[in-house]
């Protein structure tokens, strides 16, 4: 279990977050857990270290981001791990980021545009299944804790742009759903190990055709 002083320390030194977007990663915690006592957010287990293993897993990802940045697309959004975190941290350093939350539980869509009201954030937020949402052009597509590489893979296709890729949150079976996905699809990809789990990754996917 990670502290919430150590990740904030993190946050400042490593990812260059300012005093004025941890405010706004205090609001969003602050409301996940009021939401999180009727609303199944995230697990009750995880409630407690929610700095560690949801903000710092979430907030990591930045790093990841391209220079052009325009459209990011984060499917299965749920409590918003990534995507909420990650419209925080564009909020003072590239505003105009656009952020689409596709979600298909309308409960947890109510907290998703509560967050993004009480912070001011870039994002829309579409209450459907992903194979029902309407395709949108982003630069990146990101996914946390939602299904296999193969899945996603299926999932991303009517939402990349040209030069887009694939981000997903992975644990320790990442390599295995890697080799899988191969078997249904040609792609290029490289693995960063997590800052906020020893048995995580984050995964970055590009070039993707069927096989």
């Amino acid at each position: 279990m990670m502290s919430e002083d150590k990740v904030k320390c993190i946050l400042t030194d490593d990812l260059n977050v300012s005093r004025e977007t941890i405010q706004d990663l205090d609001r969003m915690v602050e409301l996940l857990k009021k939401w999180n006592k009727t609303i199944n957010l995230v697990g009750k287990s995880t409630i407690n270290d929610v700095w560690g293993r949801h903000i710092l897993d979430s907030a990591q990802m930045w790093a990841k981001r391209p220079e052009n940045l325009k459209i990011w697309v984060d499917l299965g959004s749920g409590g918003g791990f990534p995507a909420l975190v990650l419209a925080i941290l564009a909020k003072e350093k590239m505003p105009d980021v656009k952020f689409h939350l596709i979600e298909s539980d309308a409960r947890k869509c109510a907290f998703l545009r509560n967050v993004s009201r009480e912070t001011s954030l870039n994002t829309k937020i579409h209450i459907t299944r992903i194979e029902n949402a309407e395709p949108i052009e982003a630069d990146i597509i990101s996914a946390r804790a939602l299904a296999s590489v193969d899945a996603l893979l299926g999932f991303s296709q009517k939402f990349m742009a040209d030069s887009a890729y694939c981000l997903f949150l992975k644990g320790q079976a990442c390599a295995t759903e890697v080799e899988r996905a191969r078997e249904s699809w040609c792609f290029q990809s490289e693995v960063t190990e997590s800052m906020s789990d020893e048995a995580g990754a984050i995964l970055k996917i590009w070039n993707i055709k069927r096989a």
